[in-house]
């Protein structure tokens, strides 16, 4: 392993934790990019890290822009790290360093190409995740493999469990390798395929609805997929209630649905009950429209929802 030039793009914690990573490898990081803060939030993690280390922040609003290719060449890295990014980097500035880029993406590729990959492989009910290393290019999440980890889903694995306990270490080691490989000339690199290509864009609250004409399973996955954001919704008590930490209960033998899906089959001292097709759902926790998240039972009480009667 030779010690690297680098600069890092990216943000939140992914970022972060890429940033301290490279640097306790003794790597020099000689800027960093990160998106501009939102008014009235907290400074970026990534952007806390930089300065808290002395290394230098920039925060563009567009990585076109002739700033950003500006202080590119004046950082002269050789190697860029995109670390969980949002924005559009183009070839031309990547191409700027020495030995180009090489990028974090929080599926198999070239299945799930797009924001949220990991909620899409959950919804979609797949048994398999990982993480590619890949090189960028103009194409969204469409360059060349430089390396690939899989996983396992749980059955009951949420999308904040499958990310932070899984792919996110298993993201910032592969970064680590990934560079090791293109400092060292020995990153061996291959195109995607485009036979079983997707790609998916943001899956935010249209669709979130849970529709409870579906099965069980289906449901399950929804929830489990917008967990912890932005939460799989419904109407329960006349307004939109988010689910989390929810659980998957079959019924086995016809007739033990006591109601129509989506009704409340029973209201428990840990959690509510609902009817679906094939089963049912165990809700542990409810954010009401407006409101934090609240235990279950706590919801039920203020929302009036009682056990459906015996048949």
């Amino acid at each position: 392993m030779r010690n690297l030039r680098l600069l890092i793009i990216g943000q939140n914690e992914f970022g972060r934790a890429a940033l301290e990573a490279f640097l306790a490898r003794g790597h020099t990081v000689a800027g960093v990019f990160c998106a501009p803060d939102k008014p009235g939030s907290r400074p970026d993690p990534l952007h806390e890290a930089a300065q808290a280390r002395g290394v230098p922040v920039h925060q563009f609003a567009s990585l076109r822009s002739d700033e950003a290719h500006q202080w590119m060449h004046e950082a002269r890295p050789e190697l860029v790290v995109m670390a969980y990014v949002l924005q559009f980097a183009p070839a031309s500035l990547l191409r700027i360093a020495k030995l180009g880029a090489i990028q974090y993406h929080p599926s198999l590729l070239p299945r799930h190409r797009g924001p949220s990959a990991i909620s899409w492989a959950i919804a979609s009910g797949a048994s398999r995740a990982g993480i590619t290393i890949f090189r960028p290019t103009d194409g969204l999440d469409e360059g060349p493999i430089v390396l690939q980890k899989a996983c396992e889903i749980g059955a009951d694995e949420s999308l904040g469990e499958l990310y932070f306990n899984k792919l996110f270490p298993m993201g910032i080691e592969a970064l680590l390798e990934a560079a090791d490989l293109v400092g060292a000339g020995r990153a061996s690199e291959r195109e995607q395929e485009q036979a079983g290509a997707s790609y998916e864009g943001w899956l935010r609250d249209d669709s979130a609805q849970i529709h409870w004409g579906l099965h069980v399973d289906v449901i399950y996955n929804l929830i489990r997929a917008c967990n912890p954001s932005p939460g799989a919704w419904t109407l329960l008590g006349g307004t939109r209630e988010r689910l989390y930490d929810c659980r998957k209960l079959p019924t086995p033998t016809f007739g033990s649905m006591s109601g129509a899906p989506g009704s409340v089959a029973a209201v428990t001292p840990t959690s509510i009950v609902l009817n679906a097709h094939g089963g049912r759902i165990e809700v542990l926790r409810v954010r009401p429209e407006g409101g934090p998240k609240m235990p279950a039972p706590q919801f039920a009480a203020q929302a009036g929802l009682v056990s459906a009667p015996a048949s």
